[in-house]
């Protein structure tokens, strides 16, 4: 299965550098670091979901504009059997060696002007996470398809299995990941104000 990461990094940069915007002024808009501006765009690291989401409201944009390059403005059908073969992209937990923990399958890449992302989320399983919370605007709604999951939300920590959902705003600090050495598969909505 082929992974959409450098695209997304080089996506981040082509829009930064179309607005004229440095790295120093997406960090302080954001509140990301420099650092970690320079790590995602040169395909070093994609952290997770909650920096990306600062860097689009940084740039002015929506965040599936870094995921994507087509506008339907219709509905959107995603077969099953085309979210297998299409470009998936892998977040690292923030972890300070960047393991690769959950692997994100848009479901509609398409859809023009959409304020929902929804995805298919493979979680792969860590004996022992090592994460940090992050927080940004918006809502999540998360449903879980296979196996065990962990959300972390606030000083709370929520075990999910399959069937379980949860729902949530996002600017309390959250951490979705696999329940300790368990993988899971869950489908995500993350809704973002614009």
């Amino acid at each position: 299965m082929a992974n959409n990461n450098s695209f997304v990094g080089s996506k981040i940069k082509s829009l930064r550098e179309t607005k004229n915007l440095s790295i120093e002024e997406i960090a302080e808009r954001s509140g990301l670091s420099v650092e970690q501006i320079n790590s995602i765009e040169n395909d070093v690291n994609l952290p997770s979901l909650g920096p990306l989401i600062k860097i689009a409201r940084a740039l002015g944009v929506r965040l599936g504009t870094f995921m994507d390059d087509n506008d339907a403005l219709g509905p959107i059908v995603t077969r099953a059997a085309d979210r297998e073969k299409d470009s998936s992209i892998s977040f690292s937990n923030d972890a300070t060696d960047a393991r690769k923990h959950m692997e994100y399958h848009p479901l509609a890449q398409q859809k023009a002007g959409r304020h929902m992302e929804p995805f298919v989320i493979d979680i792969n399983p860590e004996e022992s996470p090592n994460f940090q919370l992050s927080a940004h605007e918006g809502e999540e709604f998360i449903y879980v398809m296979q196996g065990e999951v962990e959300i972390v939300y606030g000083k709370e920590t929520y075990s999910l299995k399959e069937g379980d959902s949860i729902f949530y705003d996002s600017i309390v600090k959250h951490h979705v990941h696999g329940a300790p050495g368990k993988s899971a598969k869950i489908l995500a909505v993350v809704y973002i104000p614009f």
